[in-house]
């Protein structure tokens, strides 16, 4: 990640600013697939989401907030992932992590399939012991191994709450899992689907008072809304449901995130482009409402 500075000559995401020094946040496109078990693809997502963001507005009038503004970021651009070699492409997205880090700023990764989340989500526990976890999406993710592989997308939420407290751990919208999946879920009250009076307030005292890492798996949506992703699960969250859980969580303590899996070729129309896009922004507005420290 030379200079922390992205390539010449690529086309940034929409409202980025022209350096990093100038950001808090930086976004890393992280075009990686190589554990997915049904439909890969979502190599090719940072790349459509890049290009899809060109089709939506900086200024949300739901969170009266601008992009470029009142939060600011700065789109590195890919990492380069060596294809085919699970480790080093962990290890290569640790290093930018920890980079990120370093100079000060904020970690957005953009997927790519949902493993991307844990070498930066390890990066993190190091600097924040007591890191909460706030995981949207359609799967528990929960599995210890999954076909004798304990590093999977479908493993990767077990081992980020391997390494922190799994009483500050909310999950939205999930809606498929194992047995022993739902058991650990339900010993915890992870889980919570309609944004309920009452399910918010819950959802938000298990992440009060600590720093927090957003991570949202696009198929968290349900492929009614958002087709073009790997795993689709019927039975999910509409998108206003989506920010309806987001502007609940407003003003907590966020210290990094991502968004993943999404893959655009299922989707021919690029709707789902473009919902995965608006999906990307309003995770930024809801950053934008963190004091970071």
């Amino acid at each position: 990640m030379a200079n922390l500075e992205s390539q010449q000559g690529i086309p940034r995401w929409m409202g980025s600013t022209e350096t990093l020094r100038d950001a808090d946040w930086a976004l890393v496109g992280l075009p990686y697939d190589g554990t997915c078990s049904y439909r890969p693809g979502t190599r090719f997502g940072p790349a459509a989401i890049r290009d899809a963001s060109w089709g939506i507005e900086t200024y949300s009038p739901l969170w009266h907030r601008e992009l470029g503004e009142d939060v600011t970021y700065y789109d590195y651009g890919d990492l380069e992932l060596p294809f085919g070699n699970r480790d080093r492409v962990l290890a290569a997205i640790s290093t930018a992590c920890e980079d990120v880090l370093t100079a000060g700023k904020k970690w957005f990764g953009i997927g790519g399939e949902h493993l991307v989340t844990f070498p930066a989500f390890e990066a993190y526990v190091k600097r924040y012991p007591n890191l909460a976890i706030l995981h949207i999406d359609a799967h528990a993710d929960l599995r210890q191994d999954y076909m004798g592989e304990a590093l999977s997308h479908a493993t990767v939420l077990r081992r980020c709450v391997e390494l922190v407290d799994p009483n500050h751990f909310v999950q939205i919208g999930i809606r498929s899992g194992t047995r022993e999946e739902w058991d650990f879920m339900r010993q915890y009250n992870t889980v919570f689907m309609e944004p309920t009076a009452e399910a918010m307030q819950v959802a938000r005292a298990k992440l009060e008072g600590r720093p927090v890492f957003v991570t949202f798996d696009l198929d968290g949506l349900d492929p009614s809304i958002l087709p073009g992703t790997g795993t689709p699960e019927p039975g999910g969250l509409t998108f206003r449901e989506v920010q309806t859980w987001l502007q609940n969580f407003k003003g907590l303590h966020f210290v990094g995130a991502d968004v993943v899996e999404l893959s655009p070729h299922y989707d021919h129309s690029g709707v789902s482009n473009v919902v995965a896009a608006k999906a990307v922004r309003e995770v930024l507005m809801l950053l934008s409402t963190s004091v970071l420290n």
